[in-house]
């Protein structure tokens, strides 16, 4: 059944589960017809967003990202609050179908009122965010949400975009595997707002200690990302609720230290221009695509780049190039 925008628009302000998520379809699908009314609504829905908390989580395959998605969600909706996760899956190559399916993984908080779980496929795009987890973030807030948590799955490029789209970015360590620094990237050290090692017990407590430890001492190398902030490294274990409260009062306060220092607003100023280039970048290959000779010379050149006739930037830039000339 299809609805109208303003029927769309209704069931999201009022919490409709089941048309908030039809609206998110509308917003991932890439058909035409579909992208143009995702478009009216999106614009209609902006006076209510932009009230959220945006979360972002990661953590490398195995650090409980999940499970401690599911905790902290069901403890912010004790305190009173409603929690919308996306969880963002790895595509199959072949149908670019979720593989993990999320919401089979968080079965207690898929089944609170104040809740809602959007598992969403990658699709193959950079990173493991999906590339309308931007735009789902807008219709969530619209429905009145006041935590986004996006989980990724915790490679490549993931941490950079999900970075790019939420207000706190979240790392989650576990302790294991030698060097506990191996693996850290700078990259990724220089993006985060609070880490949280989990998984902590008794038996590895002093180990987790000195892992605190050794990320502290390296954090004082790294120039802060935020003014006044000095990145917290929180112990702890999700599975058995240990150490989120305080993950949640310190996700209080580094949101009301941002907003203090005006660095809030002027994060999500940023942002939003990020995905105004992207969308750019997307409707201008998309236009391009619409000719048929402009077709033939992208895929020509797009020929001449994968079987490396010559460098792909320059390929790139002939075909941008005669696509203007052709315009003129």
């Amino acid at each position: 059944m299809k609805f109208s925008t303003e029927e769309l628009i209704a069931g999201i302000r009022s919490g409709n589960k089941r048309l908030i998520a039809k609206a998110i379809t509308l917003a991932e699908s890439k058909k035409a017809e579909h992208r143009l009314q995702a478009e009216e609504l999106l614009k209609k829905i902006m006076p209510f967003t932009g009230h959220s908390v945006r979360v972002g989580v990661t953590g490398v395959p195995g650090a409980g990202k999940s499970t401690f998605i599911e905790n902290f969600g069901r403890l912010a909706i004790a305190e009173g609050k409603k929690v919308a996760v996306l969880a963002i899956d790895p595509s199959s190559s072949l149908n670019k179908g979720s593989i993990l399916g999320d919401k089979t993984r968080m079965e207690e908080l898929a089944r609170e009122e104040n809740a809602f779980i959007r598992p969403s496929p990658s699709s193959g795009f950079l990173g493991g965010v999906a590339n309308t987890t931007f735009e789902t973030m807008m219709i969530c807030e619209a429905a009145g949400y006041d935590y986004i948590l996006i989980e990724t799955v915790g490679v490549g490029q993931s941490e950079v975009l999900v970075a790019d789209i939420t207000d706190v970015f979240l790392f989650l360590k576990i302790i294991g595997g030698g060097d506990e620094l191996q693996g850290i990237k700078r990259g990724i050290m220089e993006m985060v707002d609070l880490i949280f090692i989990n998984k902590v017990d008794q038996d590895n407590l002093q180990k987790a200690k000195n892992t605190r430890l050794e990320l502290k001492r390296a954090l004082d190398f790294i120039p802060p990302k935020e003014k006044g902030w000095k990145i917290p490294v929180l112990l702890g274990s999700a599975l058995h609720n240990e150490g989120l409260q305080e993950i949640y009062d310190t996700i209080s306060e580094f949101i009301g230290l941002k907003k203090k220092t005006g660095r809030f607003d002027e994060v999500r100023t940023q942002q939003a221009e990020k995905r105004f280039e992207y969308w750019v970048q997307e409707y201008i290959l998309s236009l391009m695509k619409k000719s048929n000779s402009v077709e033939e010379a992208y895929l020509m050149h797009k020929k001449n780049a994968s079987e490396m006739v010559s460098n792909p930037s320059t390929e790139a830039k002939l075909f941008v190039e005669k696509f203007l000339s052709d315009q003129k």
